[in-house]
């Protein structure tokens, strides 16, 4: 048993698959951490460091367990409501003020740096937008089924099963308003929860919204009242053997499934599946520092996706994305600019890394490929300003990358207020 602990801090009903355990502190990922009375590490959501609570266990292997609280036996003072009775779904942070949940993260950032030894000895600032509340610009929405006919669902945190909700408090209102419209349509037409899988609505500044029904039927049948639901409206059979709403093939549309957004002036064209951000006001903010931090030098902005950042910036740049119809919608957002549109995966379009451009990186949870960071060790680009949406894999490229720059700044940006997530912004200088 762990020393200094009560022994009640440890108990453990295995015909129940329960433990009551003291929690130690949130890590990154969202869960707090606890230690069983067997000297394993629990991982646990709905709980808040110093308390005493009552875990449902999800998970009890070997070396760790998982677990939800479903009784805080001994609460912590920071410890408040949450506003969706269904918030472990979508945002499970909402068990505590918005001040403390963005000291958390400071925390959790700057621990996470420090564990791979990245050389920053200043303070990290934690930026936070106007809002906690009703930012998301796009949300995806399950389906169940029961006697009284169809209902939105989010699955449970921890588990595969799902449970009903009629929305979240973290969307824009515009976009549950759309989702209960298609969902009221739905239901009229009988269409039954095995025929579907999810349905995504996404919302620009003006309240405009687009939305994607994935189904797993390839005859699904047209349904016209889906025309007046929205901007635009895209039916796609997905296939049923993948986990995720993947395009397998586009049955039938209504409207304009595109949006626009200004971004810093810029008119930025994108569609309900293009990669966008989701909180603008904050985004906006990091945008800003990006700005000043690349100047009036050229760049290379890998990872570009619509041309979001690139292309706001209004200096001359090369834009490199893999995915084509990211691609599709940056030339038409770069028409009438100098900007050059390169289709290409990071690590196929090195020659494009050079010592004449700075170099602006925002790629996806598993950082920078390899490749990648060995080129850029090897010309050495006058800057580099890298956007993470996963600090762990950031902190392991600046390690990398240390050895040739000095990292003149990282700030914590809360993207995603209410949930765990965290991005941050570096700004690297050749020493």
């Amino acid at each position: 048993m762990a020393q200094d602990k009560a022994a009640s801090d440890y108990v453990y009903d295995k015909k129940e698959n329960t433990a009551v355990v003291t929690i130690e502190k949130l890590v990154h990922g969202g869960q707090g951490i606890g230690t069983l009375a067997d000297g394993r590490r629990v991982f646990a959501w709905n709980v808040l460091p110093g308390e005493k609570v009552k875990l449902r266990l999800t998970k009890n292997k070997n070396k760790l367990a998982e677990g939800v609280a479903e009784e805080i036996l001994e609460p912590s003072a920071d410890r408040i409501d949450p506003i969706d009775e269904a918030y472990l779904s979508t945002s499970p942070w909402q068990i505590m003020p918005f001040d403390i949940e963005n000291k958390y993260k400071q925390d959790i950032l700057a621990e996470t740096l420090s564990r791979e030894h990245v050389a920053y000895d200043q303070a990290i600032k934690m930026h936070a937008g106007k809002t906690e509340w009703f930012y998301r610009n796009k949300m995806e929405y399950s389906f169940w089924a029961d006697d009284l006919g169809l209902h939105l669902a989010l699955f449970n945190r921890g588990s595969h099963g799902k449970r009903i909700v009629t929305g979240s408090s973290i969307a824009m209102p515009q976009i549950d308003q759309t989702a209960t419209k298609i969902l009221e349509i739905l239901n009229k037409h009988g269409i039954r929860g095995s025929q579907l899988k999810t349905v995504i609505v996404r919302a620009n500044q003006n309240g405009e919204t687009a939305a994607a029904l994935f189904t797993k039927d390839k005859d699904f049948h047209e349904l016209p009242e889906l025309a007046d639901v929205c901007r635009g409206l895209v039916v796609y059979f997905s296939n049923p053997k993948s986990p995720a709403s993947v395009q397998t093939k586009k049955l039938y549309g209504y409207g304009d499934i595109t949006l626009h957004d200004d971004i810093l002036g810029t008119d930025i064209k994108y569609d309900v599946n293009s990669f966008f951000q989701v909180n603008i006001d904050i985004f906006l903010e990091a945008l800003k520092r990006i700005k000043t931090a690349v100047g009036d030098s050229p760049y290379i902005d890998m990872y570009s996706g619509v041309g979001t950042i690139g292309l706001s910036l209004g200096g001359a740049a090369k834009l490199v994305e893999s995915d084509s119809f990211n691609c599709e919608m940056a030339r038409h957002n770069a028409h009438g600019s100098d900007a050059e549109i390169i289709e290409a995966s990071a690590e196929t379009a090195l020659e494009y890394i050079d010592d004449q451009h700075s170099l602006i990186v925002d790629p996806p949870r598993a950082g920078l490929h390899s490749k990648v960071t060995d080129r850029i060790l090897e010309v050495l680009p006058p800057k580099i300003v890298y956007l993470s949406c996963n600090p762990i894999t950031q902190a392991r490229d600046l390690a990398l990358l240390q050895t040739k720059y000095k990292i003149s700044s990282i700030d914590g940006y809360n993207f995603f207020p209410r949930t765990p997530h965290i991005e941050s912004l570096a700004v690297l200088e050749l020493k």
